[in-house]
């Protein structure tokens, strides 16, 4: 396509868009306003999260730290806690280093000084600068990606389209209610242009669509993820629980069940135990779950491990791998462990019942 009508479909895109959004776009609790500070938010947490699985934790997050300064000021362990769920902790703790530094200078107002922020990329200092501050800066995600390739029956990769159409929607953007037209984009790459079987009959760009079709863009292969065994062991007493806080790796500054690094039957569990120097124990049953991160997946297999003796004070055996060493775990109470420590979803599944019961 050429150039020119490249930019007579873009120009053209506005009026549509913005008629359509203001009769179908989601109540969204982000879309209430447009204070940065909320904004920046949301736009953080749906990096990687579903609309639905990041609406409760937006607005328990809000409520517990309602301006940058008590994010800026929110101890660690409680800011975890705060974003368990969502995955990805990294984003929490670049949140957080961003925070203390618009807390001191005041938010940026455009696209250029939000990227200087940690956490803060191409995309979210787009969104950020249209939505909150009208300026004329495109954040061009996956979504949108998707929306202009098909319109445009553009072939070529996502990674240069992303740069692409960054450059070219910037001319394209309306005098007025750039941040609509920014979420609008977002919208309907969302709720109609899905990625398969996109609904093109209820399209408002149906009539300067090139495609109408999922034929674009092109898919990328993606690389295969690493696989890891790890059999977790879930060490209790009548009423406590045994964690340690992890120190690096994709879960830094969370919380796990002691484990090591590989796959064991129950009959080898018990085995590693009293070698490890553990006496008197009984085992539950033993509970499987994959956790699926980006680039990698935990095939996991755990065991509770019931005994009154301290599993802190345990020896590593020879040739074993573990995650931690045993020296590391603490007792913590086991209601306290689901309701004060971050416990992700890649261990949270092997917690026992609260009430002690065996397997």
């Amino acid at each position: 396509m050429e150039e020119k009508q490249r930019k007579q479909i873009l120009q053209s895109l506005p009026p549509l868009l913005l008629e359509w959004y203001d009769r179908n776009k989601r109540d969204l609790p982000w879309r209430k306003d447009t204070d940065p500070y909320r904004v920046w938010i949301s736009e953080i947490m749906l990096q990687q999260t579903r609309v639905e699985a990041a609406r409760e934790h937006y607005i328990r997050f809000l409520r517990e730290l309602p301006t940058v300064q008590a994010l800026a000021d929110c101890p660690e362990d409680k800011l975890l806690k705060l974003w368990e769920g969502l995955g990805y902790y990294s984003r929490a703790r670049n949140l957080q280093k961003a925070a203390a530094i618009v807390a001191k200078n005041g938010f940026p107002h455009t696209a250029a000084e939000l990227k200087k922020l940690p956490g803060i990329g191409e995309y979210t200092a787009g969104a950020i600068a249209s939505i909150c501050f009208e300026e004329s800066a495109p954040a061009v995600d996956g979504n949108v990606v998707r929306v202009l390739s098909r319109v445009l029956s553009d072939g070529r990769s996502q990674d240069t389209l992303k740069k692409v159409l960054a450059e070219e929607l910037s001319a394209s953007y309306p005098p007025a209610r750039r941040g609509d037209y920014t979420q609008s984009l977002m919208e309907l790459g969302a709720t109609v242009c899905l990625p398969s079987s996109p609904l093109c009959l209820t399209c408002p760009l149906l009539c300067v669509c090139e495609a109408k079709s999922d034929a674009f863009p092109l898919r990328k292969e993606k690389p295969k993820r690493r696989i890891f065994y790890k059999t977790l062991f879930v060490f209790c007493d009548k009423t406590r629980i045994a964690l340690y806080r992890r120190e690096e790796g994709v879960l830094r500054g969370t919380y796990a069940f002691f484990s090591i690094g590989r796959e064991m039957d129950k009959g080898q569990a018990e085995a590693f135990l009293r070698l490890a120097g553990l006496k008197n124990f009984s085992l539950g049953s033993p509970l499987r779950h994959t956790h699926v991160f980006s680039h990698l997946e935990w095939h996991m297999t755990a065991y509770t491990v019931y005994s009154e003796e301290d599993a802190a004070k345990l020896t590593l055996p020879v040739g074993e791998s573990a995650d931690a060493p045993f020296s590391a775990l603490f007792y913590a109470e086991r209601s306290a462990a689901k309701r004060e420590f971050s416990l992700p979803s890649a261990y949270r599944w092997a917690l026992p019942p609260s009430d002690g019961d065996k397997d």
